[in-house]
């Protein structure tokens, strides 16, 4: 992971924990583990949230198909809701579903600040007490 990566990752998790929220970064993400790791896991006893750190200069993220089966594989053992948190440089942090994200012809999957903004969650909503019904 980059430098910029790593900071994007720190700044989330400093984030959650403004909020009261126990959050930290998976130590092994990014493939140095055989186990399914998402970048950051936060949780407060009421919701867990696991989710696939990502930012970029650029208007396109693209997303290893492998890490979104991990991310499903790993919220489906842990009882996370997982996400796509998108951080376009100098933009709002936004949370994407994983059934919002664009599938490529190759099969990964792709989001640009379109997309992220329209269907998108920002901040406050990923950790709100109305976060059931967002997810329906």
């Amino acid at each position: 992971m980059s430098k910029t990566g790593s900071k994007e990752e720190r700044d989330l998790v400093n984030k959650f924990w403004s909020v009261n929220f126990a959050a930290m970064r998976a130590p092994a993400s990014g493939g140095a583990t055989k186990h399914p790791l998402p970048d950051v896991l936060a949780g407060n006893s009421k919701i867990y949230l696991a989710i696939e750190v990502k930012s970029t200069k650029q208007e396109h993220i693209y997303i290893d198909h492998d890490k979104i089966i991990n991310l499903k594989e790993f919220c489906e053992i842990f009882g996370a809701v997982p996400y796509v948190g998108a951080k376009f440089i100098r933009e709002k942090w936004r949370f994407i579903k994983l059934d919002d994200l664009h599938v490529t012809k190759s099969g990964n999957y792709r989001v640009n600040k379109k997309l992220a903004f329209e269907k998108g969650l920002e901040f406050d909503e990923i950790i709100g007490l109305d976060i059931q019904t967002k997810l329906l």
